[in-house]
């Protein structure tokens, strides 16, 4: 009995221990429930304001594109610091994993492109030494040449009677080919200057490529023969002119001349015309004036975006024009976008020679482009030409 009781008394202590265990638990989960409760609502009310700030500042930085490559736009890529090595090293003294950035071109043994930032560096040289490319179509191409369908002929339409037969009438259609021409030349570069670390071997290099090329370009689209080289405006035969009737001015009433021809375009060339003439034929023409109204012909640009015009139509000047004189056409206008079209078959190859100028402290880079231009709409442009005598 008195082992039966003992297990009775302490069964019923078990059960009292039990039910003091679990209601202090739940008191405690209840006031710890109610503590963060009552620290969520403070959080709410006090910091909601910074915390949506804080989210907004987030979110704009994940919306930036520095963000999203997870690069620095100022660190060199792999590819530039590549040929940088290969400018002043060469490709014997690179690493393996800089050899493999290196891109070999398509068409060109030994060579290698340059990296797209020199690419872009030489190509904007090119345009400011160029100055067709400014008004002209430019596209690219990887064939040799470029053949570009032309309606050579128009379809006739007639007015008729209600049961009256109709007359047949087609288009026509021919091809018009750009071929493609290369360029080159080669700078040479002292190999102290290779070797100093100060100096931006790149940009040096690039200036001279794109002097030179800028060069050749500008005086081939403009007056260029055709032969090794692409046919230029002023040497293309179809192209309209006004005359001046004077050889040494730009005629009688020059302000006439330039009102003259910039009325027989056609309205729609016109509307989207450009002049393009050499710093002393613009000189000139900046003095004349309208002789009805006694109003300047040019006009100055309202704004570095907005250019100098005249009767309304912007400004290019080209120092490969001619000046005014006998038998010479110093002023071409019209919608050189229409008329004449440039096509890149490859920017840029520069191969390193470190051999052939070695006893001279130089190393030879040899460079070349291949571009194709070409008229290809000649009744969108006009040119004035002076007198022979």
């Amino acid at each position: 009995m008195r082992d039966a009781n003992n297990a009775l008394v302490t069964k019923g202590e078990d059960e009292n221990v039990d039910t003091i265990v679990t209601k202090a638990l739940a008191d405690l989960q209840k006031s710890v429930d109610d503590r963060l409760k009552a620290v969520e609502t403070k959080t709410a009310a006090n910091d909601n304001t910074k915390l949506v700030d804080r989210l907004a500042a987030v979110e704009t930085k994940l919306n930036r594109p520095t963000i999203l490559k997870g690069a620095n736009d100022n660190e060199p890529t792999e590819e530039r610091k590549a040929f940088v090595s290969y400018l002043r090293r060469g490709k014997e003294s690179m690493v393996a994993e800089e050899t493999k950035s290196l891109r070999i071109a398509d068409d060109t043994s030994g060579g290698y492109f340059a990296t797209a930032e020199f690419t872009t560096e030489v190509i904007k040289g090119i345009v400011e030494r160029s100055p067709i490319r400014q008004a002209a179509r430019v596209g690219s191409t990887a064939s040799g040449s470029v053949l570009l369908p032309k309606r050579t002929g128009r379809p006739t339409g007639y007015w008729v009677g209600e049961t009256e037969t109709r007359t047949s009438t087609e288009s026509a259609y021919g091809q018009l080919e750009v071929p493609i021409h290369e360029m080159a030349c080669y700078v040479d570069v002292s190999t102290r200057l290779l070797e100093d670390a100060a100096v931006n071997v790149e940009s040096e290099v690039a200036f001279d490529l794109a002097e030179e090329f800028g060069r050749l370009e500008a005086a081939a689209f403009m007056d260029g023969d055709g032969v090794k080289k692409p046919l230029g405006v002023m040497a293309t035969s179809g192209v309209a002119y006004s005359f001046t009737g004077n050889a040494s001015t730009l005629g009688t009433a020059p302000a006439d001349t330039l009102i003259d021809a910039f009325y027989e375009l056609s309205a729609y060339y016109r509307n989207r015309a450009v002049w393009m003439m050499n710093g002393s034929t613009l000189a000139a023409v900046r003095k004349l004036k309208d002789g009805s109204t006694g109003a300047y012909l040019w006009a100055p640009g309202l704004s570095a975006s907005t250019p100098e015009t005249i009767l309304g139509r912007p400004v290019i000047e080209d120092p490969t024009m001619d000046d005014v004189g006998a038998a010479a056409e110093p002023i071409v206008l019209g919608d050189f976008d229409s008329a004449f079209r440039i096509y890149d078959r490859l920017n840029l190859s520069i191969m390193r020679d470190p051999y052939s100028q070695a006893t001279s402290g130089l190393v030879r880079f040899h460079a070349r482009r291949r571009v194709g231009a070409g008229m290809v709409l000649a009744e969108a442009l006009r040119k004035i030409r002076c007198a022979t005598s």
